[in-house]
């Protein structure tokens, strides 16, 4: 009974260095090539269509848009915002529509290196991968990959493949009208219209293209282009 738990153990322990070595090595080697392909896009049923872009080659424009929509603390904090996870919570706790805390970080880790869901164990892997390339990759680094692997509609990943989509040009020149319906749809890209929305969506449109010039003149897209 003894060996059989020490075998375990050991076993146990093989596991947790292959997962270390090699998650390390990923984030590493992404720090520097674009990322082939993601789980999200295997597991997607529609054909796939993606073209990765570096950030020199996508509008600023598009950069505040997302840091107004997803998260405007982007530049402040170290991978998680725990003020924002705070609200959420508070905010869940009511009941209603249920609200994340993800900031782009998270959503970058789990969109690269995961799967789709909210489970506690898919939660850790994906705060351990957050650490990892806030601390590897940084600001800059982190918000191209987002970019650029973020599903952007069906079967639509990254900006360049969504501007193509929509509005028939390179994502390296959006007005701030088209980089702003483009960030509010990110979260819900299969259900969420980038052209013609209506009702919400639309109102939700306006305000964060008006906080673009907020972003830029603030600073918080700051430690996009330091």
């Amino acid at each position: 009974m003894k060996r059989i738990g020490i075998f375990t153990l050991r076993i146990l322990a093989q596991i947790i260095l292959w997962f270390v070595g090699v998650s390390l090595f990923l984030v590493i080697a992404f720090k520097w090539i674009p990322v082939p392909i993601t789980a999200t896009m295997v597991m997607d049923e529609n054909s796939i269509t993606k073209d990765w872009e570096s950030l020199d080659n996508i509008d600023p424009n598009l950069v505040a848009a997302v840091i107004a929509s997803e998260d405007a603390r982007y530049c402040e904090h170290w991978g998680f915002d725990t003020e924002a996870i705070e609200k959420a919570a508070r905010e869940n706790a009511k009941g209603g529509r249920i609200r994340g805390g993800s900031t782009i970080s998270q959503q970058t880790a789990k969109n690269v290196f995961l799967w789709q869901g909210g489970s506690y164990f898919r939660k850790a892997l994906e705060a351990w991968f957050t650490f990892w390339i806030e601390a590897v990759w940084g600001k800059q680094r982190i918000i191209e990959v987002y970019l650029n692997v973020a599903e952007t509609g069906i079967g639509t990943y990254g900006a360049e493949a969504g501007a193509q989509r929509y509005f028939g040009r390179s994502a390296a020149r959006l007005s701030p009208d088209e980089a702003s319906r483009m960030a509010v749809a990110l979260p819900l890209p299969k259900k969420r219209a980038v052209k013609n929305p209506s009702g919400w969506l639309a109102r939700h449109g306006n305000r964060i293209e008006q906080s673009i010039a907020v972003v830029k003149r603030e600073g918080l897209d700051g430690c996009v282009y330091d």
